[in-house]
């Protein structure tokens, strides 16, 4: 039954001498390794199975720890709020594929109208054409700045 030293043990264990002593201090009284008269700890198998054992356990406890699973009321918020954001999604959505029929209808209105009034000029008896005075009123000279309309510039 050979003695083993703490870095002996911290190296088989692949953990720091530090470790191994909060493990040694946290071992009951049964498990405790005894000291020599220097005051260093007699680490035989006994105390070394004890230290692993300890080890392992602690090590199992703080995986369980970590990757505990999520509080059912946690899941149950963030699922309504994901839900929330798909409904918000949705809408968004629609009213963006609104926007865009409406953005194409007022283009082809738009084109409808350009298209009749170029291709249709004013007729020579047009009596909405405002450069013209009208029979009756004429008066002599006109000094007002004439009007052109609403599609006055399609007319140049």
């Amino acid at each position: 039954m050979a003695n083993k030293t703490i870095s002996s043990i911290a190296k088989n264990l692949k953990i720091s001498r530090a470790r191994v002593y909060q493990i040694i201090d946290m071992l009951d009284d049964n498990e405790k390794p005894s000291k020599d008269s220097n005051d260093r700890y007699v680490i035989d198998d006994s105390a070394v199975n004890a230290i692993r054992k300890y080890y392992a356990n602690s090590n199992t406890k703080a995986k369980q720890e970590k990757t505990s699973p999520i509080d059912d009321k946690v899941l149950d918020i963030i699922r309504r709020q994901l839900d929330k954001k798909d409904r918000q999604i949705e809408k968004l959505t629609q009213l963006l594929d609104q926007q865009q029929q409406l953005n194409l209808s007022t283009n082809r209105q738009n084109e409808k109208l350009l298209d009749t009034t170029t291709n249709n000029p004013p007729s020579q008896n047009d009596d909405t054409d405002v450069l013209k005075p009208t029979e009756g009123n004429y008066k002599g000279k006109e000094t007002k700045t004439p009007k052109k309309g609403l599609f006055g510039w399609l007319r140049r």
